[in-house]
């Protein structure tokens, strides 16, 4: 069966690889499990790559450097994220950078710079990609400004707040392995935890040996990360105003799609349009923390082979 042939090449567990499944269905990828094993082959598995730990090392480092500078508040929201947390959300991003220029390299042989260097994140919120090299020519800034969005196994929205989206013409979303302890099971792959942090507790007499041993076991262990590069929208798009789709029940209504612009006032619209008594709520995450800016279900970005072709032919 062709699902065992995607475990194997992936390193996929069940649990994870349902969670895949439903999340293509929830978004709009598969109308249902009888599309999943075709949605597999023909669009999952061709657009996803591995990110090895040399390379989770690299954007660890990067994400490390400019930290210091950047806002520690989650957008359009009060919430505080302690260094650590903010550390390991920008981690995330950054592989997803990492997992589309191996999607370019490995498809087109076309290698990349993502331009991490120390400095404030607006400085690269535009343009992800800062540099392209095709083969048997020089480095060159790229024609197009495209902006990498990364989430978790269980994303089924590319969301673009505010202006965001006229300051790049290409937005694409990459759906990367890791939970939150990605930067947990990093530091036990370099002996963080067996050298130092335990190590430093069993000389202070808060672990014996055995304990020491025993919380190492538990921690979570590093392997090579699959990224799924879920597709792409264009700027120049033909969007229409309150483009969704959904379903009502018996009380609420739930978005299922949305492709193109998101305004103030749009979910009173669709309560009064739907005739709806309770809310209006967007499916997998209830309520973004804006009402202003873009909006796409996984299900409506562009991901085949032709579309790609174009943007590298752009690029």
């Amino acid at each position: 069966m062709y699902i065992n042939t995607l475990k194997d090449k992936l390193k996929l567990g069940d649990q994870e690889l349902e969670l895949i499944f439903d999340k293509a269905i929830a978004g709009g990828e598969a109308r249902d499990k009888e599309e999943i094993e075709k949605w597999a082959r023909d669009r999952f598995l061709p657009n996803c790559v591995i990110i090895s730990k040399e390379e989770y090392a690299r954007m660890c480092v990067s994400a490390l450097k400019i930290i210091p500078h950047v806002a520690a508040t989650d957008y359009g929201s009060s919430r505080q994220r302690d260094m650590g947390q903010l550390w390991a959300d920008m981690i995330r991003g950054y592989l997803g950078e990492a997992a589309f220029l191996k999607f370019l390299k490995s498809h087109w042989n076309i290698d990349a710079d993502l331009g991490h260097e120390k400095g404030f994140l607006e400085e690269y919120l535009p343009m992800d990609i800062h540099e392209v090299i095709f083969p048997g020519k020089p480095p060159r800034p790229p024609n197009l400004k495209i902006s990498v969005k990364a989430t978790k196994w269980n994303g089924i929205w590319l969301d673009i707040p505010g202006d965001q989206f006229n300051h790049s013409d290409i937005h694409l979303l990459v759906k990367v392995g890791v939970g939150r302890d990605h930067l947990f099971a990093f530091f036990k792959e370099i002996s963080v935890f067996r050298d130092k942090v335990l190590k430093i507790g069993e000389e202070v007499g808060s672990l014996t040996r055995h304990e020491s041993a025993e919380l190492y076991d538990s921690l979570p262990s590093f392997k090579p990360i699959p990224a799924y590069i879920c597709g792409f929208v264009r700027k120049t798009g033909d969007y229409n105003k309150l483009p969704y789709a959904g379903k009502k029940g018996r009380k609420n209504y739930t978005i299922t799609a949305w492709n193109g612009p998101i305004l103030s006032g749009d979910l009173e619209k669709i309560k009064n349009k739907e005739a709806v008594a309770g809310s209006v709520k967007f499916s997998g995450i209830g309520e973004f923390s804006h009402d202003q800016g873009f909006l796409f279900n996984t299900g409506n970005l562009l991901w085949k082979k032709t579309d790609w072709d174009a943007v590298v032919k752009s690029l």
